[in-house]
């Protein structure tokens, strides 16, 4: 090869080389440009990432970026980083929050009608109350929340409540009688557990830990799941699988930030939230089966054989309260519904939760 040949292969070469160097800049370029004009979402929630919350907002994040080829970003705030739910819920309300993971019992601080969900053992076990959120039931209630000034956008789950304490094991609604007792801001589950003898405290969840750790209450119940990410086994000895309440979740929009997006992006919203709500499902249904064995590992004292219908009979002393609040008829409706599911063939891991309660 003569010396002006490899003088122009060399400069050929380099030219490539250059034009590749222009190539990967102009793509980074772009990509940063993306990010930059990317509308960035803010998403509360009150428990930790690795939650069942926390698990259901990963899935929201990435599922928007994909679906919207990255023109939103979601930024999650665990841990009651922008604090309780009350007060997420007002600020989304607002305007002030874009997006926020609500669990079912202060719910109705929002949407009255929803505390419906919160009685006390209106649903036999987290596959009853799936078929009915999943279904007309369900998607009416979403739906009632456009007139609050948000928008609903799908179902998750927090899962089946359980009691925990630091006196005593409690195995009979006899035990509950004096025993203090904090409850989410939910006036419904309050009414519960007053009529099961419990002396009751409506605390907001960030301040729970601490309450339980100073005395100032006795107990608390919540999912496995929420007492094992929260470690809640730290400052309480016994664990009684009551399954008193199901506890949905529900991810929350402001109405600014929805009526903001175009219809293909509002679609893409709502499946991701979708996808969303089935991670916060299945990692409470996993949690809920092995979570037991971890609590016990942490020094708890588990009370698995519970006479769940002592306990509901003991509760349907305030009923006529709640017929009263929510129409006898809605709640025939909500249990005829649950009923029938009861009668369809279900996954193994819907039905599988401890103490589960017989129809």
């Amino acid at each position: 090869m003569s010396n002006s040949t490899r003088s122009r292969s060399k400069s050929f070469s380099a030219a490539i080389v250059r034009a590749a160097i222009c190539a990967v800049a102009l793509c980074v370029g772009c990509a940063d440009h993306a990010a930059a004009s990317a509308r960035i979402l803010r998403f509360g929630y009150i428990l930790s990432p690795d939650s069942q919350l926390g698990e259901g907002e990963k899935v929201f994040a990435a599922e928007v970026v994909a679906r919207t080829g990255g023109r939103y970003i979601v930024e999650d705030y665990p841990n009651a980083m922008l604090g309780g739910e009350v007060a997420m819920m007002n600020d989304v309300k607002l305007g002030a929050l874009d997006l926020a993971f609500i669990t079912g019992a202060p719910l109705p601080k929002l949407l009255p009608e929803a505390g419906v969900f919160n009685i006390p053992f209106l649903f036999r076990d987290v596959g009853e109350a799936r078929v009915v959120l999943d279904g007309p039931i369900g998607n009416d209630y979403l739906k009632k929340f456009d007139r609050t000034g948000l928008y609903a956008l799908a179902w998750g789950e927090n899962g089946m409540r359980h009691i925990t304490n630091s006196k005593l094991p409690i195995r009979t609604p006899d035990d509950l009688a004096g025993l203090k007792l904090r409850l989410p801001q939910s006036d419904v589950m309050t009414a519960g557990f007053k009529a099961l003898g419990a002396d009751v405290q409506q605390i907001p969840f960030p301040r729970v830990y601490g309450a339980l750790r100073g005395g100032n209450v006795d107990g608390e119940e919540n999912p496995i799941a929420t007492i094992l990410s929260t470690k809640f086994y730290e400052v309480q000895t016994y664990l009684t699988l009551t399954g008193h309440v199901y506890d949905p979740a529900v991810i929350i929009m402001s109405g600014d930030a929805f009526d903001a997006l175009s219809e293909a992006d509002k679609r893409a919203f709502k499946e991701a939230a979708r996808l969303a709500g089935q991670q916060s499902r299945k990692i409470a249904s996993d949690v809920e089966r092995t979570g037991v064995a971890a609590l016990k590992a942490n020094g708890m004292t588990v009370i698995e054989k519970v006479d769940k219908l002592a306990f509901a009979k003991r509760v349907s002393a305030a009923s006529p309260e709640f017929e009263k609040e929510f129409g006898r008829d809605v709640i025939e409706k909500i249990k005829s519904a649950a009923a029938a599911a009861s009668q369809e063939e279900r996954p193994a891991a819907e039905t599988a939760e401890p103490g589960r309660m017989p129809r």
